[in-house]
């Protein structure tokens, strides 16, 4: 059998150094991108969809709760660590929130987009978790 280093399609990576993470895939970023949004549609619905004095409460609070269920469960430094398919649910209630959001303030279209492309992400990243 031959060694590893006769095999044309396997390149040996140098260690990263203590510290250093790998650099982040276009799926990892995309994944970001979607959370972010996500996060920003929330505060959208909030100061849109409510009347004064509510709409501040729900343009700072609905995003804020968001990001801290991310922050517990779905961060890459997640406080609570959990069970893949809880990380998944929590994901997913984050993304479908956000769907709701879109849908509510009449742009369906919108919100029926984003909700493929982040189930899409969020399924292909969730595959490279697992791997």
């Amino acid at each position: 059998m031959g060694r590893v280093t006769d095999s044309p399609h396997v390149r040996a990576q140098a260690p990263l150094a203590p510290g250093m993470r790998p650099r982040p895939t276009a799926i990892e970023i995309g994944s970001v991108l979607c959370g972010i949004f996500a996060f920003v549609t929330l505060a959208i619905w909030g100061f849109t969809a409510w009347p004064l004095p509510w709409n501040i409460v729900a343009g700072i609070g609905a995003p804020a709760l968001a990001i801290l269920v991310w922050a517990l469960f779905v961060s890459p430094r997640a406080v609570l660590a959990v069970h893949p398919f809880v990380r998944a649910l929590v994901e997913l209630f984050v993304y479908a929130a956000a769907t709701v959001a879109w849908w509510s303030m009449g742009q369906a279209w919108i919100g029926l987009g984003f909700a493929i492309v982040a189930v899409v992400l969020g399924a292909l990243n969730g595959r490279r978790r697992l791997a």
